[in-house]
This record gives structure tokens, sequence and C-alpha cells, in this order.
């Protein structure tokens, strides 16, 4: 498209420059119309508060979707390279002089430079170059070793849906209660439910996902037939896992108001947890969010009024007795780490 037809649009005061504004991205669906590249860029000016709220500051990985969410394109992974789409960890080549980066430093101790949020035209300007969902880090740009979120990622197996996400964050919430901290939900745009906590950025990343297995072997031992802490798929069964890895380094979790690769064009949504039960993760998608923000503002707008002590949970990890969980495949061995031997190739190895 000549230069002459790309849109500009205003970004928290700059002007943004978007090309191609009305290639289509995500194509129509029997319950949704087409959403172009220019309606991607004006849903995350539509809700800055709320985007910047959840990036601000943080290293933050880009997952970039230039050809468009299509049946039969495929999203590279750090298993399988080559697909259609990509995460994006280093700054891309001609990023404007206000895209601010981070240093992080990943398991096998390489470096990159990340972009790092401090003003809703970065994501603009993200959103025009491809990207569909945002990554950031639990970490903030000035100290990217101790993070200030916990996060728990509630996650439906097969044979499981929303509805079984939800019934086990109710109880979530109940033992958040008791430990005195104040949990922040959100659809994940597909099937599970995110909680977030604000914590103090005094502990390691080890720490946070000690605190995340102690957080998940209680929901656990209160709910055995409906959660699980069980790294191996094979163990998981029809239940809720809880992916503590989801707090190891390098790994990340879409953020709230993010859009999802999924057809109709999904968002991560913060809600209340009284609304969550009575919503659908259908309900919220670019096309709708911007209206309910409008309404009713940011439920995640308190969620940096308060950072908790992160020593109730490691107490509770330490009087478990457990001892630490399988990292992902790809971390070198860590320190007190069990087996990465799958139970039933570990059985049926030659003795």
């Amino acid at each position: 498209m000549p230069a002459s037809e790309a849109a500009i649009v205003d970004a928290g005061g700059r002007d943004l420059r978007v090309s191609n504004p009305d290639r289509v991205i995500f194509p129509p669906t029997e319950r949704s119309a087409p959403v172009t590249k220019l309606d991607i860029v004006n849903y995350y000016l539509a809700v800055e508060d709320g985007i910047m709220r959840a990036l601000e500051r943080r290293p933050t990985t880009l997952e970039r979707w230039p050809k468009g969410v299509y049946p039969g394109l495929v999203l590279s992974t750090r298993e399988r390279g080559g697909g259609d789409a990509f995460f994006q960890k280093r700054i891309p080549k001609g990023a404007p002089d206000y895209v601010q980066t981070a240093q992080i430093e990943f398991p096998s101790g390489r470096h990159a430079d990340e972009i790092c949020p401090t003003e809703v035209a970065v994501v603009g300007w993200a959103a025009q170059m491809g990207t569909i969902t945002f990554h950031p880090w639990p970490v903030r740009c000035k100290d990217v070793d101790h993070p200030d979120e916990l996060r728990i990622d509630l996650d439906p197996q097969p044979g499981t849906d929303f509805e079984d996400a939800v019934r086990v964050a109710a109880e979530a919430r109940a033992l958040l209660d008791e430990l005195g901290y104040t949990g922040f939900p959100k659809t994940s745009g597909g099937r599970g439910v995110h909680v977030y906590i604000r914590i103090k950025p005094r502990w390691t990343f080890t720490d946070v996902r000690r605190a995340a297995i102690a957080f998940g072997r209680e929901l656990e031992r209160r709910l055995p037939t409906r959660v699980t802490t069980k790294w191996w798929k094979e163990e998981r069964g029809e239940r809720i896992f809880i992916d503590y890895n989801q707090n190891a380094r390098d790994r990340t979790i879409a953020s709230a108001y993010s859009v999802r690769p999924k057809p109709g064009a999904p968002v991560s949504a913060p809600l209340t947890w009284d609304e969550l039960p009575e919503v659908e993760p259908e309900d919220f998608t670019v096309a709708t969010m911007p209206a309910r923000f409008a309404a009713v503002g940011d439920r995640h707008a308190a969620i940096n009024d308060v950072a908790y002590s992160l020593e109730p949970l490691l107490d509770m990890y330490a009087a478990q007795g457990e001892g630490d969980m399988p990292y992902p495949p790809d971390y070198p061995k860590m320190p007190g780490e069990p087996k990465r031997v799958q139970p039933s190739r570990d059985r049926d190895r030659p003795r």
C-alpha cells in the first residue's frame, strides 16, 4: 500500500503511522466482523490506562503475527521454529527513539535488550508492527532480577473448561484471603484464569516460583479431584493444572488487555471476583472491550496500591516439606530439582 494510504493516529500525543491499516488480521467469524491492523492499534489506544498498568516499565516479549491470524498459520516456539508468527525478544531494528529497553538474562546466561513500554505510543507502534499479544516479565526495568508480581495460572487440562477454572479460582480467592493477600483475576483469553498478586521486589525468581508451588500444593490438598500440580501431562488427569513454572525466569503470561491469536480476536480481560462466575471468555474481544473499558474502567486499577511479603508462602513451602518441582526442559539443571524423566519412561528404562 502506498505511503499516502497509511493512517496517522494520535498515540498519547505522538503521531503514529499505521501502514496497511485495512489489512485484515482476524478474518470474520459467525459471531464477529473482520478485524484490521488499524482496529488493533485503536483498540490498544482505547484501553491505554489498562494496558499501560499491565506493561509499564516491564521488559516485554512481543508475539507478532505479521501475516494475520488465519487457519493454518503456525507460531514458532522454542521447540519448533520456522513458523509464520514468532516471539520477538530483542528490540526490532528501526524502532522509534522513544522505545526504551531493559536488558534481561535468560536461564542460558545469554542476554537481550527487550522493549520496556513507558508510554502508550510504544504499544501502538508494536501493534502496527504486527504484535497481537504482549508478554511482560514480572519485573520492572530498574531491577530485572527481583519480581514484583506473583502469577497464579489456572490452566484447564483436557476434559475441563473455563467453568472448572472458575470453581478453582473461588478456592484460590479464599486461600489468598487467609494469607492476607489481594489477588486480581483475569481471563486468559482462552479457557484459563490468571490471578496476579503484587509483591515486594525482594525475592528471586526461585523464591517466587517456590511460592507458586506452595500455593498450588495447598489448592491441590483442598481440591484433590479438581486441582493438580503434576508437571507431567500424563499424570494430570481431568483437573486444573496450577502452572507454577510461569513464575520461572523467562516464562511470561499474556498481559491483561492483550489480544489473543484466536478466532474473533478475544482479549485477556481483567475482572472483579464477583464478575468471574458470570462471564464467558468470548464476551471480551477487540470489538467489545473498549465500550466496557469506557463504562467501568480498569478492573485492576488498584493492583499497585499494596505490595505484599512473600514470606507466608515461603513458610508454607518449607512446612510442606515436599521440595522442588521440575523446571521446563530447556532450563539448566537447577539445585535441588528432581529428575526430569517422565515416570512412565523412568519405569521403562533398562536397569
